[in-house]
This record gives C-alpha cells, sequence and structure tokens, in this order.
C-alpha cells in the first residue's frame, strides 16, 4: 500500500525531527480531537519497527491544563514522546518534568492534517541553521523594541535571558517543542514590557483574526486593558478566569519556518516567516518565574523588531540570514 502525504510527514517526525534510534520506544498521546493524526504516527512508528504505544485521552479545556495523573506519569517511561493533542502539553508539569529525566518530546498543539503535511515538508536543516542563528543573536542582547503597521509599539528587557532554538531536530536528551516548528523565543524580563501590541494575525484559542484586532496595553509586565471585537472579549473572560499571572508577558517570538502559512492554527501561525509573537501567562516553561495554567500567544504581522538600537527585523523581512 502507498504512503500517503500524511504517512510521509509522520516518517520525517519521527526519522528526521526525533532521530528515533532502533532500540527507544515511543509514546505516542492523543485525544479524541486529534486521534487521526495520532495514530497516523502509531502505525508508522510500528511500520518502521519500533516499539510503541498509543493512549487516547479526553481533549483538555485550555492550553497549558495538566494531562490525567496517569497520563504524566507514563510520559517518563519512554524516550520520545509525541503529543499531537487539541490543547497545548508543552507548557505543562507533566512535560517539564519528562525534559528534566532525558525524554525528547514533540508536541503538536491544535494540529491538523493540512498543517501536518505541509509543516512535516519543510527543509529542517535549513529552519536549523536560521534557528539556531538568532539564537545566539538574542542571547547577546538587552532590549527589544517591537513596532507593526496595525499600531504595535512595545518593549522590554531580554538581558541574561536564555533563547530556545525550536529548530524542528529534537536529538538529544531532555530536547523538546513543537512540530511543525520553525521559531526562536524567549521570556521578556518579569515587570519591564511596556506599551501595547496589536494582534492582527492569530490568537491562541480564538483562531484567525477576524473583523477587529486585538489591543493589548502593557504596563510593568502585564497586560492591563484588552480592547477590540468580540476576540477581545473572549480573550479577556478567559484570562480573568486565571486571575493578574495569566496576563503576564511570558513570551516573544520570531518565526523562522518559511513553509508555514496564517492558517488560524497558533502551532503553524507563530512559526510563519515574518511574523513575531508575543504570548501572555506561563513563562515558567522558558526560563521565566510565572507559572499558571495558562499560556496563550498572539501572532504580529509585518513586524519591525529592534535590539539594543540595531534592526532584526524591518516589516516582517528577516536581516537575519
Amino acid at each position: 500500500m502507498p504512503l500517503t502525504k500524511l504517512d510521509t510527514a509522520c516518517i520525517t517526525a519521527i526519522q528526521t525531527c526525533m532521530a528515533v534510534k532502533k532500540k527507544e520506544k515511543i509514546l505516542i498521546i492523543t485525544d479524541e480531537l486529534k486521534n487521526e493524526i495520532g495514530y497516523a504516527l502509531y502505525t508508522n512508528a510500528i511500520r518502521l519497527g519500533y516499539e510503541a504505544l498509543y493512549v487516547e485521552m479526553k481533549s483538555g479545556k485550555q492550553h497549558g491544563e495538566e494531562p490525567p495523573e496517569a497520563v504524566g506519569e507514563l510520559i517518563s517511561k519512554f524516550d520520545v514522546v509525541f503529543c499531537p493533542t487539541e490543547k497545548s502539553l508543552t507548557h505543562t508539569n507533566a512535560r517539564r518534568a519528562a525534559s528534566a529525566s532525558g525524554v525528547r518530546v514533540a508536541t503538536f498543539p491544535g494540529i491538523t492534517k493540512d498543517v501536518m503535511i505541509r509543516g512535516m515538508n519543510a527543509d529542517y536543516v535549513k529552519i536549523a541553521n536560521l534557528t539556531n542563528k538568532l539564537k545566539r543573536i538574542l542571547e547577546a542582547g538587552n532590549h527589544i523594541r517591537v513596532t507593526a503597521p496595525a499600531g504595535t509599539d512595545i518593549s522590554f528587557s531580554i538581558t541574561g535571558r536564555r533563547v530556545i532554538a525550536s529548530k524542528g531536530l529534537f536529538h538529544k536528551k531532555g530536547e523538546s517543542g513543537n512540530l511543525p516548528t520553525g521559531e526562536a523565543f524567549l521570556a521578556p524580563i518579569e515587570g519591564t514590557a511596556e506599551g501595547v501590541f496589536v494582534v492582527d494575525g492569530s490568537m491562541a484559542g480564538l483562531g484567525l483574526i477576524k473583523n477587529a484586532n486585538i489591543t493589548i496595553e502593557v504596563k510593568k509586565g502585564f497586560a492591563k486593558k484588552i480592547s477590540g471585537g468580540k476576540q477581545a472579549e473572549k480573550l479577556s473572560l478567559i484570562l480573568n478566569k486565571h486571575g493578574k499571572s495569566a496576563r503576564n508577558i511570558a513570551e516573544f517570538g520570531i518565526g523562522t519556518n518559511d513553509n508555514a502559512k496564517l492558517s488560524g492554527i497558533l502551532l503553524e501561525d507563530e512559526k510563519v516567516m515574518g511574523t513575531v509573537h508575543i504570548a501572555l501567562g506561563n513563562n515558567i516553561s522558558m526560563g521565566g518565574s510565572v507559572n499558571v495554567p495558562i499560556h496563550l500567544d498572539g501572532v504580529i504581522k509585518k513586524p519591525t523588531v529592534i535590539m539594543d538600537g540595531k534592526l532584526l527585523m524591518v516589516d516582517g523581512k528577516l536581516l537575519v540570514r
């Protein structure tokens, strides 16, 4: 039986991105909303001769929600874990504990078949080279300012912060990240962000921005006011359930995947070359200090990024090559 495009995408994930060795054990954690991709990963792992286990759980209610305790305990018993789920497991204690114990974890929050096929057929060697270069540049910086045509003008400190290069090649013990991927990201220093960012691409949990952009006013590192249309109102309601910490400016990231496109699936949207994203909520997974069970990214189109007075991006064009 000939391989489908989904099969080849799964094989790329297993062999190229995670470089699974012959004696390593694979765990696939999925849910009822993403089980087509979960089962495809499982069947291709078996096809390739690996020992694999397929686990399907009920979908979570929000990004960053912990999986059931039994599932969390199971993760650390395997060498490589794939998590195609509706809600992200990236920023969970279960994922962090697994990574700390040496497990390699790939998360696919909100993945669709189209995004899987498109995103996993990118040139990950090229993506890795660019993302690593961007990581080195950002780690030498102290201050970032982002502006964009829709009204974004926000600044924050990044002094001493570790930059994570989500490059799609997770070959060493404890490495983890999204698939499909392609981004360099970090946690701005808590309390330093000032200004406004306008989400005009997409917002985690809300999809593509429709009708009215989401304008987020930031003071002393927190989103103080959120305005716009119905999507802005919905975002406020989501954040209000978790208190002030949910409004923490948690992440700044730059997309490095030239195969990705804005689709309304944040997993893909935040990787799009020519965009940046700023997230609210949990930043402990990337070296910050705020541990709240929510992490929501907003994508900004055509940004200009200035680091320590020098241009990194102009109107969405990345000057790093």
